[in-house]
């Protein structure tokens, strides 16, 4: 029995069954939940050092570093028995599926700081913090997430039994 099924028969009904039906989304989901966190560290860290006066950059930069691991985890875990594309293809597309991932994840931050003005002048260090940590970290990854979702499955692996499944999850 693998460590998913392990984790699974834990969880109570009816979580239990959604989770089996719906096994890829909930891959797809801690494997973005990981990346949020890697996100969210390297984009904190950098702008509040190096890039304090470039956050768009730092948050390019974040997303970039959890996208090339979100795309690891997804080809060997989430999307595992997907595919239908031969690796480099499969790459490319990957990438350019998450780089328009990285945009739009971008635009919310960038139309609350150029746009809304929520930057330095208008409201006070926390404010800017929680402008940024809301429009970057919760709208931009919402908004990028749900794209990546429909574009992956779409483009990226589109055929759901191309690799066999090796042990039961």
């Amino acid at each position: 029995m693998s460590v998913g099924e392990n984790l699974i028969r834990r969880v109570p009904e009816p979580f239990r069954s959604f989770a089996l039906k719906h096994r890829e989304l909930v891959k797809f989901a801690v494997v973005g939940g990981t990346c949020f966190v890697i996100d969210t560290v390297i984009f904190l860290g950098l702008k509040t050092t190096v890039l304090a006066t470039h956050p768009v950059t730092a948050k390019i930069i974040a997303t970039l570093i959890a996208t090339i691991v979100s795309y690891i985890l997804n080809r060997e875990w989430s999307f595992r028995t997907r595919g239908g594309r031969e690796r480099p293809h499969e790459a490319a597309l990957f990438f350019l599926v998450s780089g328009i991932g990285v945009a739009l994840n971008s635009v919310p931050l960038w139309v609350s700081r150029y746009v809304l003005l929520l930057d330095h002048n208008h409201l006070s260090p926390f404010g800017v913090q929680v402008a940024d940590f809301i429009s970057a970290q919760i709208v931009g990854t919402l908004l990028a997430m749900a794209f990546r979702w429909w574009a992956f499955k779409r483009f990226v692996f589109p055929d759901p039994n191309a690799r066999p499944r090796l042990v039961k999850d």
